[in-house]
């Protein structure tokens, strides 16, 4: 089972750089122009997190807590930013 949630975890982080230029690509406002400055900035940051918390999910399926979601958000984040 260990083997699984590791598989699972090194796969997130190889695709975490994925989720910076999928956020990047989002950040229009709605007047469709590109966000710049303060806006963009917590737009990406929005974004990464959201990102990452529909991922904080242990092997057995359920969500993580706690300082194991944490963790994880702490890593995830840094490999989408």
């Amino acid at each position: 089972m260990n083997r699984i949630a590791l598989a699972v975890f090194a796969t997130l982080m190889a695709a975490a750089p994925a989720l910076a230029d999928d956020c990047q690509s989002k950040a229009v406002g709605k007047d469709g122009r590109a966000l710049a400055g303060a806006a963009l900035t917590g737009f990406l940051k929005k974004c990464q997190r959201e990102a990452c918390e529909t991922k904080a999910v242990g092997s057995d399926g359920k969500p993580l807590h706690g300082a194991a979601k944490n963790s994880f958000m702490t890593k995830c984040k840094a490999g989408a930013g």
